[in-house]
């Protein structure tokens, strides 16, 4: 007599995987993610500190506070290794750097939790910055922020400026995107959506 409850054979689900994520860093590739900018934008060769709070426009010694918060705008970097460039067009001035990271690490959750609000100065120039969200990217820590800047020049007179500012950590490299706007433009400004955006075109564009 022939078993008619023999074991029966099942076929395995086939295993699906993704393309591994291209991690190798080319800084030379900086110039290839300018195709994200609107029509009209001149653009030049960034030749300045490669750190958002250069950017900013808080030069020579800046403090924070609290102080440790300071390293987000500041990450150590070799400057040598930078590259990057800036446009400016009737929606603001852009920028786009990438060096790399002295100590190669992600983001501190740590300093993040305690950075979501904190000020910095610097000579005449005063900021407060707060913390807001980050894009996501493959294989990589980013952090986001918003500063106000107000600097008061001879005769009482003050000028103010608006920056969004959102930074990947990528190992052995740091890229900085960084939307610099006139909060009192008569024109429309980039938004945050745009710079957020930007960074992660330029996180792949570096990636190949």
């Amino acid at each position: 007599m022939v078993c008619g409850a023999c074991a029966s054979q099942t076929t395995a689900p086939e295993e699906t995987s993704s393309a591994p994520v291209n991690l190798t860093i080319d800084p030379t590739r900086i110039d290839r993610a300018r195709v994200l900018l609107p029509e009209g934008y001149e653009v030049t060769a960034y030749p300045g500190p490669p750190t958002p709070l250069a950017v900013w426009g808080f030069g020579g010694e800046a403090a924070a506070q609290p102080p440790q918060c300071l390293e987000l705008a500041a990450p150590a970097v070799d400057p040598a290794s930078a590259r990057g460039w800036s446009a400016s067009g009737p929606g603001g001035i852009v920028y786009a750097v990438v060096a790399a990271a002295s100590r190669p690490e992600a983001a501190d959750a740590t300093l993040i939790d305690e950075c979501a609000a904190w000020s910095v100065a610097a000579g005449h120039t005063t900021g407060a910055v707060t913390a807001v969200p980050s894009p996501a990217v493959d294989a990589a820590s980013t952090t986001g922020m918003r500063t106000s800047a107000e600097t008061v020049v001879e005769g009482g007179t003050e000028t103010r400026s608006h920056a969004d500012t959102f930074v990947a950590y990528l190992g052995a490299y740091i890229c900085f995107v960084v939307l610099v706007t006139d909060p009192g433009s008569p024109v429309p400004t980039l938004g945050a959506d745009f710079a957020a955006g930007l960074l992660e075109e330029t996180v792949r564009t570096l990636r190949g």
